[in-house]
Parts: structure tokens; C-alpha cells; sequence
């Protein structure tokens, strides 16, 4: 049984519909619903191009991908088009999640919405993370203290945009600036954009019209890849970075007396 079969059959089964309900909303009949499934025959581009209005998913996904391990939850609409977020399993059937390391961030504008690139990322279990589509993406520099450069963000997927929580943080892909991790603030009613802080006082707000926004995704946990030196453990130390960042921490002053 080729792809394009088990991908008919399996999208169908997905929607819960028989073969005769979908055959009907296709109009054709139930027999070549049928023969497609069983590739006893080769489906026509007119029927291609009705089935992929039906599923709402563009006509090469569902040639060109084995869509049989993806879950219904797999299918994650961005605006007005549907994008391809195949949620991978183990042969456990436990979740994976992508990891955007640093080597492949660079294309990441480029390939965000590309399942040949998505499908080539390397992916990691992770079986204490709560039910959703999630990603690794890798940090870049201190504007997000005490987040180390080289760090990780796990983030779950953000389905709209206008569901974000302020004073949360995020992974935020825009057009001009590619991938940025930042604490956000919904300005979308009053200006139509989104403002993105850094809790490093050293790095100045700025806002993100809402239209230059690919991506948004909601920080779950983060992985750090380098250990901490000593003297950044240090009591001083980590009154030091607090008081960067604008937190007043009495009871740490005093202990420090």
C-alpha cells in the first residue's frame, strides 16, 4: 500500500467518517474511496484537489508524507491556511519533540512551515510535559537572565496569537528578526502588536507588529547546557543579577548585613 493510500484512509478514519460518508461529501462513489485506500487505482487531481479542500491540508502533504503516526491534534491551523506539525511517537507511542539546535536555527524562517526540514531535526523525549505540540529552540545571549547562553526553551505551540498571557515568555518567530525569546505583552487592540521585553535591563523593549508574527510559543521548561561557576552561585552574586533585573529582594539584602 503506497503513502497516498494509507494517507486517504488513515485521514478519513482520523474524521471518524465511513467510506460512504466521505464518499458522498466528495461526491463520487464509495467504490473508489475504496480502490484508492486499497491502491487498486490511482486517485485523479480532481479528486486530490477536493480531498485536500476537504482535510484542509495542502495536496503535496498528503502525497509526499506518511501522515499514518500523526494524531488529529497533529494538524495545527496558522491563519487561514493549514500547516503540517506531525506530533512524532517512539515505539512506545510516547511524544517526541523537535529540537532546533543551534547549527539549524539559522534556517529556521526558511523552514519553519517545511515538514522536510522539520522532519530532519533531531528529537528528544521529554514524558513530563503536558499535553500540546512542543519544541526545543536554543538561546542566544543574556537578555533573558538568568537563561545561559547556549541554553534550551521547551515551548509549546501557540495556536492564536491573540491567546497570549501577559508578562509570560515566549519563543517568537517574526518575518525580519527570525527566532527570539522574550517576556510578551499583548498591545494587539491598542496598536496591533505585541511588546517584547527582556528581563535583562540591560537590553531595551521593543513592539512586534502582530502581522510580522510566524510563530509563537509558550515556555514550558529549559534545558541548560552549561553548568554555573561558583562565584555565580554565590549569595552576592545572585543579588547582584536580581537587583539587573529590577527585583528587590529584602530578605536577601538583610541576610547579606
Amino acid at each position: 500500500m503506497s503513502s497516498l493510500s494509507k494517507n486517504i484512509k488513515h485521514l478519513r478514519r482520523l474524521k471518524g467518517l465511513t467510506q460512504e460518508f466521505l464518499a458522498e461529501e466528495l461526491s463520487v462513489t464509495r467504490s473508489r474511496i475504496s480502490s484508492y485506500e486499497e491502491s487498486r487505482s490511482s486517485p485523479s487531481i480532481e479528486f486530490l484537489i477536493d480531498f485536500s479542500d476537504y482535510f484542509k491540508l495542502p495536496i503535496d502533504i498528503i502525497v509526499r508524507n506518511d501522515l499514518t503516526k500523526a494524531k488529529d491534534v497533529s494538524f495545527i491551523e496558522v491563519g487561514n491556511k493549514r500547516v503540517l506539525f506531525p506530533i512524532s511517537v517512539d515505539t512506545e507511542n510516547e511524544n517526541l519533540i523537535e529540537v532546533v539546535s543551534a547549527k539549524t536555527s539559522a534556517g529556521y524562517l526558511l523552514g519553519y512551515d517545511d515538514p522536510e526540514y522539520i522532519e530532519q531535526l533531531q528529537k528528544i523525549k521529554l514524558p513530563f510535559l503536558p499535553t500540546g505540540k512542543h519544541r526545543a529552540f536554543p538561546i542566544k545571549g543574556d537578555s533573558m537572565l538568568p537563561m545561559k547562553d547556549g541554553s534550551y526553551v521547551v515551548a509549546e505551540f501557540v495556536e492564536n496569537i491573540t491567546d497570549v498571557k501577559n508578562g509570560t515568555s515566549y519563543i517568537i518567530v517574526t518575518k525580519n528578526d527570525g527566532m527570539t525569546y522574550k517576556r510578551v505583552y499583548d498591545q494587539i487592540e491598542e496598536k496591533g502588536s505585541l511588546l517584547l521585553k527582556p528581563d535583562n535591563r540591560e537590553y531595551q523593549s521593543y513592539e512586534v507588529p502582530l502581522e510580522e508574527v510566524l510563530e509563537l510559543w509558550k515556555f514550558t521548561c529549559s534545558i541548560n547546557t552549561q553548568e554555573y561557576e561558583e562565584h555565580e552561585l554565590k549569595l552576592s552574586s545572585i543579588m547582584q543579577m536580581f537587583n539587573g533585573l529590577g527585583v528587590e529582594l529584602e530578605a536577601l539584602k538583610k541576610s547579606l548585613v
